[in-house]
């Protein structure tokens, strides 16, 4: 069945932005662009390449990246240190972060909150190391590599790929452990991560590639929309509100199995969410609106353009 008639303009939409909006925490309309700068080392990495690092209390220079850090909150790392600290996603993101812009994607995000304005220690930072490491970021656990998921034109899926950061403080590249960017990885326990963070970086590696090329449909989210991939990808409850009490389940063909797993589990909800954004925002076939409700935006197009 095809869904192309699915645009933001839509009665149904149109209905279900304005209950998105007022569900939403009207605390993170606000938000404040920043860009960050980091000494990349311009090789491409696989997971068996090699570099020598280790962090420990014993280096000159530990607990010195919790100062004034740049950390990007993805989705699975809100509801593991939500959860961690007892507290639902919308208090966490009011007590430990602040809004941002994603800068490539342009896209609202949530970072996590330093001290002193920005230049202090994160909140999680103690003599001893992280409060939280077993449940520290995604940004914290891949620490000195960065990941880049991309899809070249002519390929059939996504190729990721691994780069070495090297800051001038960090005394970690100077210890003798060496091991492959595998080993790393597993040691760092980031596939977990990965696996539920899928969508949402699917989703900002395709708005930012139609930011500086274009696609077949692309155009800048509206104000609203983004309030919306916020509000899905930062606040599983009020996400759920969302889906339970407007129309959405009316107008989306969503299992009945679906439907009680996404009442219980944070996890199954992310999924469905980034679902739901990536065919509101890229018309992707991820979620499907019902017959009767594609066949009323269909006549609403046909009348728009003066079908008969």
């Amino acid at each position: 069945m095809s869904n192309h008639p699915r645009t933001s303009e839509d009665d149904e939409l149109d209905e279900m932005d304005i209950e998105a909006s007022r569900l939403a925490a009207t605390s993170r309309d606000e938000q404040v662009e920043m860009y960050a700068a980091f000494p990349v080392q311009p090789v491409k990495l696989t997971a068996e390449d090699t570099f020598s690092f280790s962090c420990h209390k014993g280096v000159s220079c530990w607990n010195r990246c919790c100062q004034g850090a740049d950390i990007t909150l993805t989705p699975n790392c809100i509801l593991r240190l939500s959860k961690h600290l007892g507290l639902r996603p919308a208090e966490f993101l009011l007590t430990y972060t602040l809004p941002d812009i994603h800068p490539k994607a342009d896209l609202p995000v949530a970072k996590l909150k330093m001290g002193d304005d920005g230049r202090g220690a994160c909140a999680f930072s103690t003599p001893d190391g992280c409060s939280v490491y077993e449940h520290r970021p995604a940004t914290c656990r891949y620490y000195p590599l960065g990941m880049v998921s991309m899809k070249m034109k002519d390929m059939e899926g996504k190729e990721d790929f691994f780069f070495l950061v090297k800051e001038d403080h960090c005394q970690g590249h100077c210890q003798p452990k060496t091991q492959n960017v595998g080993e790393f990885r597993t040691e760092q326990q980031v596939e977990e991560y990965e696996r539920i963070n899928r969508g949402w970086i699917d989703i900002l590696m395709k708005m930012a590639s139609w930011k500086v090329m274009g696609g077949p449909g692309g155009k800048a989210p509206t104000a609203q929309l983004k309030k919306m991939f916020f509000m899905a990808t930062t606040d599983v409850d009020s996400f759920r509100r969302f889906v339970f009490e407007t129309k959405f389940l009316e107008s989306y063909e969503v299992s009945p199995e679906a439907v009680e797993l996404i009442k219980a589990s944070d996890d199954a909800l992310l999924q469905l969410a980034f679902d739901w954004m990536k065919n509101v925002l890229f018309n992707e076939p991820t979620i499907l609106l019902k017959e009767q409700v594609l066949q009323q935006a269909i006549a609403k197009a046909r009348t728009d353009l003066g079908a008969s």
